[in-house]
């Protein structure tokens, strides 16, 4: 995930991580820091943010939103980066 925001950052694309309301505030910043998250990291510490994007109980999910807040995909597990990748640069450039 740190290369896909790193390759299209400059361009526009934005990324945030939220971690589950199961993990400790002080891992998700350890871990944030050791590996140099380019990109915001929240803690969703009341479990809110998992039940409003659909329930999410597995990680890591991940969702491309469009500009407008549309969820254009969601991907349980790693996602096929080369798909994830065309899905970004379509939704960048617009159409």
């Amino acid at each position: 995930m740190i290369q896909t925001y790193e390759k299209y950052r400059s361009k526009g694309y934005e990324m945030v991580a939220v971690a589950m309301a199961y993990d400790p505030p002080s891992y998700v910043v350890n871990f944030s820091q050791t590996r140099n998250l380019p990109f915001p990291v929240a803690i969703d510490n009341t479990g809110a943010i998992a039940k409003a994007w659909g329930d999410v109980v597995l990680t890591p999910t991940s969702y491309l939103v469009d500009k407008q807040g549309t969820i254009v995909k969601r991907y349980v597990g790693q996602p096929d980066f080369a798909e994830l990748d065309r899905l970004i640069e379509k939704l960048l450039q617009g159409s």
